[in-house]
């Protein structure tokens, strides 16, 4: 990849990258960001990264999370799906998920709790 394509992801991958979240909960949740976001946690705990997804929704201070942690979360097939929708390399989403989603789930957890479906 040359330098010009190189610095084009990468600048795609930004304004993309704040897509992701929300594009990543309506695909758990069926369309349903919030029983997108209830998905995303259930994943998190079942792979053992349950205190980060909740350092997220708490109030305090937002875990990191690395690409590779995101993908073992999501799985390759996840990931692959969101890098075909956008025009991306698997990568760089895992590096903008890294990046956006800790965000996104906090600012969608502005009281410190998942929020509930509506019934």
């Amino acid at each position: 990849m040359g330098f010009f394509d190189s610095m084009k992801e990468k600048i795609t991958g930004q304004a993309a990258g704040q897509k992701l979240p929300s594009m990543l909960m309506g695909m758990l949740g069926g369309g349903d960001t919030i029983s997108g976001l209830q998905q995303l946690v259930q994943l998190f705990q079942e792979k053992g990264l349950g205190g980060v997804v909740s350092s997220w929704i708490g109030t305090g201070s937002n875990l990191p999370i690395s690409g590779e942690q995101l993908q073992s979360v999501l799985g390759s097939e996840r990931v692959q799906q969101l890098a075909d929708r956008l025009g991306l390399s698997p990568e760089m989403v895992k590096e903008q998920l890294a990046q956006h989603l800790p965000h996104a789930v906090d600012k969608m957890t502005p009281e410190g709790k998942l929020p509930e479906k509506a019934a």
